[in-house]
């Protein structure tokens, strides 16, 4: 009796420890071992009754995450089990112990199902983990997007209002009335630019080629360069998404072309080929150097154009024609079309 108290006693010893353990720990594998000899013990030389303890060290048998030490221990434990069943059967031939079975078969198929609620409770702590990533992802992005935002609209009206200042500066010594004329646009294009900022900050703000090329055609004759456009009265049959983005790639091109080109003719041109929607956008300035080509205007081209599976060409020698092609996009048409 004394004995079989001690056993107990160890028994709940090895039980509280292995739930401090580590399951790559060795030491967690001699406690488990520990309880299965305690459980063999009993169940043969005290009570058979005492062999459902077996569930005991099966819950802990579901806890190996590596499945070759979880596969060692379910085998050393389903070993031990049915061993000590044949023992009680032999030692007491007179009573029948079949209803031992089902409990037998539950003690061994047990470790799988608490192995797989472990693992599910792992993913849901891994899919907490990578939700959180993608909202930090997210919000990055987001502010990645506003900057370029902010550079695409905000770069374009200030190059105008710097070209508005330089003219009145000129214009104060020639012509007053013309120079305060050139300042109250000068204040009309400061508000645009606030309401650009609004605009961009609640992001509800829809640009339409044909607007973008109005704004276009404003600076570049503001700068002093000569402007054509070729279809666009083609720009209609563009969907808004693809209008929104192509206007903002416009407005860059048409940024970079006053800043950097020193061009005197600037020449647009929108057509259909081969499924796609092509915009040229071409001057007779300096051209891009390779350093200039990866700059944040071409960059934020490519980057918008990607959104709806479009395309930037550069060609740079005598002068610069960025060539931006976006699919068609077929299920709109055939909407239209019905």
């Amino acid at each position: 009796m004394v004995l079989g108290y001690a056993l107990l006693i160890i028994f709940l010893i090895s039980y509280r420890q292995l739930y401090w353990q580590d399951y790559k720990d060795i030491k967690t594998h001699r406690w488990i071992i520990v309880e299965i000899i305690i459980m063999v013990v009993l169940s043969i030389w005290y009570n058979p009754y005492l062999l459902l303890m077996g569930f005991f060290p099966a819950n802990f048998i579901g806890w190996y995450q590596d499945k070759k030490y979880f596969y060692y221990a379910l085998a050393g434990f389903s070993a031990s089990l049915i061993i000590s069943f044949v023992c009680i059967l032999l030692l007491q031939p007179g009573v029948s112990f079949l209803y031992f079975i089902p409990f037998l078969v539950i003690m061994i198929t047990s470790p799988f199902g608490i192995k797989s609620m472990f693992r599910s409770m792992e993913l849901e702590k891994k899919l907490d983990q990578a939700n959180e990533q993608i909202k930090e992802l997210v919000k990055r992005e987001e502010r990645v997007r506003i900057a370029r935002d902010l550079h695409d609209t905000l770069g374009h009206t200030l190059s105008l209002i710097t070209l508005q200042s330089q003219l009145v500066q000129k214009l104060l010594e020639i012509d007053g009335d013309q120079a305060r004329v050139k300042a109250k646009e000068i204040e009309v294009t400061s508000r645009a630019a606030l309401k650009q900022v609004r605009e961009l900050v609640s992001d509800m703000r829809s640009i339409s080629i044909k607007e973008e090329l109005a704004d276009i055609r404003k600076i570049l004759q503001e700068a002093g360069i000569s402007y054509s456009c070729e279809g666009e009265e083609m720009t209609s049959d563009i969907p808004l998404l693809q209008q929104n983005i192509l206007g903002m790639c416009l407005r860059e091109a048409a940024t970079n072309i006053v800043k950097h080109s020193h061009a005197s003719n600037c020449r647009i041109q929108v057509k259909k080929e081969r499924g796609y929607f092509v915009i040229c956008v071409s001057d007779n300035g300096h051209g891009f150097t390779p350093q200039q080509q990866e700059g944040n205007g071409l960059k934020g081209i490519k980057e918008r154009l990607a959104i709806v599976e479009g395309e930037l060409f550069i060609h740079s020698v005598k002068g610069t024609s960025l060539l931006m092609k976006v699919p068609i996009v077929k299920a709109q048409e055939k909407e239209g079309i019905a």
